[in-house]
């Protein structure tokens, strides 16, 4: 409960093997893991949030994939726990004041992100999802925990069981918090200066049932046993599990509140793949329409001109106007095109495990469903598969073999999700 609109958030005091975790967080990196919603990254913050307090003189560093990504995990959090007098974020500074210091803050995007930490000397840093920040980035970011007395602390959701955080770092920890709350000491000779937390759904001791329950439902196979058991297990088998054509595919369509989104996955040689997303009035999402154009099966390639009036055509033929023509990120020339003919495109975000994980929990919870003309996406999805060679590499990546509808489809989903997300029915049970 708020003390006033700049005041800070009662917090209810740790409890278990949260209060746990923050009186073993001793080690030079501590790191805690498992499963969405288990209480390890409020855990987490007590102990970073007492280090600021009594850490030596020195930079601070706040570090999550992206900025974006950091503020809306992390840093919202802070400032509604202690009001904007004691955290205040300056938004394009790359700053937060907290606590009286001034903490360094930034995104590692990709292997060049750890060129905006070299020559910095750190005192301390916190991660947010360790995971998916590139290795190099962490290596450049332990070499500069330098002052004496440096600590380092991160969260992460599980991967994949050869994912270099696991195999590097937490499998090499010198004290383990399990998953079950047993404590393990390791005397190993490559044991790292690390203690690692371990946490499940169980371990928040404010979820309700229900709450467990509903959030349970929302995942099936590899994503219930990584983010609902904490496993770190292999990508393997098809990628959307729950997928069952007698559940998933309509014959009539419900009145359409809005057509959110035209998506497309643009190809030449390879196949064109555009899709039409609603929301329903039931409040589910559908996609209601496909357009696509196989150069190798229509034996003739088409322009980005003709491309844009096709794809023009084949809306307004429909009376669709969608809200929002999201492109794949490799079609700048389409892009051009687009805005040519007036219409403003937007770029799809291609996070592709994230867009996967939105599309596979809206199938498990009957809240995405596809309207039975849309042929060439329901012939791909029961093929759509994790490589298997990545996964043997600890990298989730599916199989690059007849996924146009299905890149398209996740575009979709993904791109739009701070529009939907919120507005959906209740989950449903598969049948």
């Amino acid at each position: 409960m708020a003390d006033g609109d700049d005041g800070p958030v009662n917090v209810t005091p740790l409890v278990g093997k949260q209060r746990d975790s923050v009186q073993l967080a001793t080690a030079r990196l501590n790191v805690w893991d498992g499963s969405v919603r288990s209480s390890k990254t409020i855990s987490s913050l007590m102990k970073w949030l007492k280090f600021v307090r009594t850490a030596p003189a020195g930079p601070l560093l706040m570090v999550g994939k992206t900025e974006r990504t950091l503020k809306r995990n992390i840093i919202d959090p802070l400032v509604e726990m202690l009001g904007e007098k004691r955290c205040k974020f300056v938004a394009g500074a790359g700053e937060l004041h907290l606590l009286g210091r001034l903490v360094y803050v930034a995104g590692a995007y990709n292997e060049g992100s750890e060129d905006k930490i070299r020559g910095l000397s750190l005192v301390g840093a916190y991660v947010d999802e360790a995971s998916t920040i590139p290795e190099s980035f962490w290596v450049m970011l332990l070499t500069r925990l330098s002052i004496p007395g440096a600590q380092l602390l991160a969260t992460t959701n599980p991967d994949g069981p050869q994912h270099w955080l696991k195999t590097g770092y937490l499998d090499r920890a010198r004290l383990h918090l399990d998953i079950d709350g047993q404590l393990h000491r390791s005397d190993a000779g490559d044991a790292l200066n690390l203690h690692r937390f371990s946490f499940k759904l169980a371990d928040n001791p404010n979820l309700t049932p229900e709450y467990i329950a509903d959030v349970s439902a929302e995942f099936t196979g590899l994503w219930y046993r990584r983010l609902i058991l904490g496993e770190w297990c292999l990508a393997e088998g098809v990628v959307y599990e729950s997928w069952d054509p007698a559940r998933h595919v309509v014959s009539v369509l419900p009145a359409i509140d809005r057509w959110l989104c035209l998506a497309a996955d643009y190809g030449t040689t390879n196949p064109f793949h555009a899709l039409l997303i609603g929301l329903g009035h039931d409040g589910r999402l559908y996609v209601g329409h496909e357009w696509r154009w196989d150069s190798k099966k229509q034996r003739a390639a088409l322009t980005d001109v003709e491309y844009s009036e096709r794809v023009r055509a084949w809306a307004a033929g429909l009376g669709v106007t969608p809200q929002y023509w999201i492109v794949d990120p490799s079609a700048k020339s389409y892009r051009v095109q687009l805005h040519r003919d007036g219409i403003s495109s937007t770029l799809a975000d291609n996070e592709v495990v994230d867009g996967i994980r939105d599309v596979g929990s809206l199938f498990a919870t009957g809240r995405l469903l596809v309207h039975a003309g849309c042929r060439e996406l329901i012939k791909e999805i029961p093929g759509y598969a994790w490589d298997p060679d990545a996964s043997e590499k600890g990298e989730d990546k599916p199989l690059k073999i007849a996924d146009h509808g299905c890149d398209a489809l996740r575009y979709g989903i993904r791109t739009t999700r701070n529009i939907w997300h919120g507005q959906l029915a209740a989950p449903s049970k598969a049948a």
